[in-house]
């Protein structure tokens, strides 16, 4: 980070009080990141984000009230900006799964050592999708069962559509794939749609699993 750089926001949503106080000693650590909030629950925790209005958002899946999946739909539909990663003791292909269809950006587990953990946020922030690599597998396996009964085939696509699949293969965000592509990334939101739709997703990660899959058999 240069002098003219200003840290990225992260705020805390956890129903742990010790663990969620260790994330936040963990972000006061790094001079790229500072922390501009922390909330025990998801409605705390949506509240937090629409005033803090962070540049990421690091969530726990299983909280008492509004659970990690409800909190993490509200945050998308209240159109945040924020990089959302799910921090969660659950390495269940459901929970992976419904976190990701749900708008997740990154999976990661809470036993990932600590100065792993501030470089996979480094990573989302900077537009990548983390997943913690043990799930990675767990992912393509869920998704591969699953499209055993979907008709999918890249023939579907347009030349723009597959050019920016393989883009979210290498889990570029939309500003980096309009810059990669030279288009803009309102019209990089347009294609993604069209080819979720016609691949039958509901997730651009689930796209992108499913693509690394077709570029390794």
């Amino acid at each position: 980070m240069t002098a003219t750089e200003a840290p990225s926001t992260v705020i805390v949503i956890d129903d742990h009080p010790l663990f969620r106080k260790g994330v936040c000693q963990l972000i006061a650590l790094s001079d790229r990141l500072r922390l501009v909030g922390e909330a025990s629950s998801g409605e705390d925790g949506l509240t937090l984000a629409q005033t803090a209005d962070p540049d990421l958002i690091l969530l726990d899946l299983n909280m008492k009230g509004m659970s990690g999946i409800d909190t993490l739909r509200a945050l998308r539909d209240a159109d945040l900006g924020a990089r959302i990663i799910i921090l969660t003791v659950s390495d269940a292909a459901e929970d992976l799964v419904a976190a990701i269809r749900a708008g997740a950006d990154g999976y990661l587990l809470k036993d990932t050592e600590p100065e792993d953990l501030l470089a996979r946020m480094s990573e989302a922030l900077a537009g990548r999708i983390v997943i913690d690599d043990s799930l990675t597998g767990l992912l393509a396996r869920s998704l591969r069962e699953e499209a055993q009964s979907a008709e999918r085939s890249l023939a579907h696509l347009t030349e723009r559509e597959r050019a920016i699949l393989q883009c979210l293969a290498t889990g570029l965000s939309n500003k980096l794939i309009g810059r990669e592509l030279g288009i803009a990334e309102g019209t990089v939101k347009v294609h993604i749609k069209s080819l979720l739709r016609k691949l039958k997703f509901r997730s651009r990660l689930e796209a992108a699993v499913w693509a690394i899959e077709q570029d390794t058999r």
